[in-house]
């Protein structure tokens, strides 16, 4: 079994079950229709933890309920939460992690999955009229983009990451597929490929629309497959970036984007169980205040944590500190 891809394994077992499956209903008959659709429903969507949890290519976190901890509970009812022990693929916590949301500014994690995927990080992007930070509301994010400007992949990605620019964002989906819906659609299958199959995107920055959507398990699965990339684990373990921007005349100017995640930036101390050592932040109304984030503890294991749907910044990371802290009662 171990000379075999396990990825084509899980593509071939599923496919296989599920023939053998609808073979057997077509004995059912006609009048069962509407039993077949929700057989052929149930042979899609819940063969496929399982499938997840015994066949993929690495051990992965599993859970179908939730998973409390004595040493912690969320502060608000409404809150998603997850912990996960990489080391040990184990769920350490798990409040609603299977219910859907909406991702906000965590979408940029697949955005920056995608760009890794198919961009090389020392080529120079244009930025668009559709880019430029002009083209966006004063209260949504941006790194400063002007219109005409050149910068490299490399540090737009930087922007992306660190600053969460929705500007940086719709340069890189341009530069890459040539508009924001075909680039959407390569975050749509790369979600397939890494089992995200909850998740959907239709543009690349999480600013809302309600056909964008997650769950909280999705994010880790994302995330998981994120930090895999030696250029994203570079870019979430830095506070500061200089991005640098060339116009049309040659002049060449710099943007500053600073984390915005309150552990990289100081603005919140460190957990005492384990280092934060960087993560994605977002923020809308409608998804709350948001963090992923990756730690290491004093032995050097790895955990995600990642907390959806706060109230405010003041509640997402007091309850963030307490639960990476909840690791040392382990």
């Amino acid at each position: 079994m171990r000379c075999i891809n396990k990825k084509y394994f899980v593509l071939f077992v599923s496919i296989l079950l599920t023939s053998s499956f609808l073979y057997a209903c077509d004995f059912l008959g006609a009048n069962q229709s509407e039993d077949l659709g929700i057989a052929k429903y149930e042979a899609n969507n819940y063969t496929q933890l399982f499938y997840r949890a015994s066949l993929s290519a690495e051990p992965l976190c599993v859970t179908s309920e939730d998973v409390t901890r004595t040493s912690f509970a969320p502060s608000e009812a409404l809150m998603r939460v997850g912990l996960f022990d990489l080391a040990n693929a184990e769920v350490l916590y798990a409040k609603d992690i299977h219910q859907s949301l909406y991702p906000a500014s965590t979408t940029k994690v697949m955005t920056a999955l995608v760009a890794l995927d198919y961009g090389n990080l020392e080529e120079m992007v244009t930025i668009s009229s559709n880019a430029a930070a002009a083209n966006f509301h004063a209260n949504e994010q941006v790194s400063g983009l002007r219109e005409g400007e050149q910068v490299s992949l490399r540090d737009l990605l930087h922007g992306l990451i660190l600053h969460s620019g929705n500007d940086t964002s719709v340069a890189i989906a341009e530069h890459i597929s040539g508009d924001v819906s075909s680039f959407s659609e390569l975050m749509n299958q790369k979600a397939k490929e890494i089992f995200a199959t909850h998740t959907r995107y239709v543009n690349p920055h999480g600013l809302h629309d309600d056909d964008q959507y997650t769950t909280l398990y999705d994010l880790y699965l994302i995330f998981n497959e994120a930090i895999k990339n030696e250029t994203f684990m570079d870019i979430i373990a830095q506070s500061t970036y200089m991005m640098t921007l060339t116009d049309a005349n040659g002049n060449t100017r710099e943007i500053k984007s600073d984390a915005t995640n309150h552990y990289s930036s100081g603005q919140v101390g460190q957990p005492s169980a384990a280092m934060v050592i960087g993560g994605k932040t977002g923020t809308t109304r409608e998804a709350g205040s948001c963090v992923i984030l990756y730690a290491r503890d004093a032995a050097n294991n790895p955990y995600i944590s990642i907390i959806m749907n706060a109230s405010s910044r003041g509640v997402l990371y007091n309850d963030m500190t307490n639960l990476i802290n909840s690791i040392a009662t382990l």
